[in-house]
């Protein structure tokens, strides 16, 4: 068996206020933390200066550390879009920072991250801050966003040693879903492919001339 070689994951836990980070070290079987922290955006007023304060911190942080792969949670649907709008393009350019060097780049939905900390999906802040205490031996930060980053360094870490990664091979999901694709033995098939092979399945739309028909004949049952 060739030698193991230890690596690093950073966790990133995007937010317009704090933003969490964590970085995990994986030595064969055994991971251990290596620091995990927040980024605090509270005193820029301007919110292109925060996406640029942003961008250096992750920056000087891989830099530092050294991670080989970094994964991020993604953005979550909910009713305010402004706020939506801020925490994704936090995440953008957190994002950017990584593929700025060339790192690898990983996204998984927030309650992917949760299951496979607590396993619950709905699990809050607190407990996700106990298990990940209890799991790598850490003392609890001052701010929970702080173990929310490293959660999802966690989470990247377990189901990149899911033996399904052998049939997953360096497929990923960019967006809400996060995390790998779904695989089977033959691999996954996207809605197109589907589509291509079953022609039967799909709706074709109406023609102008047959929805022009369809609505004389309505007027004309009406006008009776």
């Amino acid at each position: 068996m060739g030698e193991q070689v230890k690596y690093r994951i950073m966790g990133i836990d995007p937010g317009t206020n704090y933003m969490g980070y964590g970085v995990l070290e994986v030595d064969g079987r055994k991971v251990s933390a290596v620091v995990l922290g927040d980024i605090d955006l509270h005193r820029f007023t301007d919110p292109y200066v925060k996406l640029r304060y942003i961008f250096e911190r992750v920056s000087a942080l891989i830099d530092e550390y050294r991670p080989k792969e970094v994964a991020l949670e993604s953005p979550f649907f909910g009713e305010n879009v402004q706020s939506m709008l801020k925490l994704g393009r936090a995440q953008g350019v957190a994002m950017a920072a990584a593929l700025s060097r060339n790192l690898a780049v990983f996204e998984y939905a927030p309650t992917r991250i949760k299951q496979s900390i607590t396993g619950k999906g709905s699990a809050d802040k607190e407990q996700v801050a106990a298990l990940i205490g209890n799991l790598l031996k850490v003392d609890r930060p001052k701010r929970l966003d702080a173990t929310d980053g490293m959660a999802v360094a966690l989470c990247h870490y377990f189901t990149s040693c899911n033996p399904l990664n052998s049939l997953w091979g360096e497929e990923r999901i960019k967006g809400l879903g996060g995390g790998r694709k779904a695989a089977s033995a033959k691999g996954s098939s996207s809605w197109e492919k589907f589509l291509r092979e079953n022609p039967q399945r799909e709706i074709q739309p109406k023609r102008q001339n047959e929805r022009n028909n369809q609505s004389d004949n309505l007027l004309k049952t009406r006008s009776r």
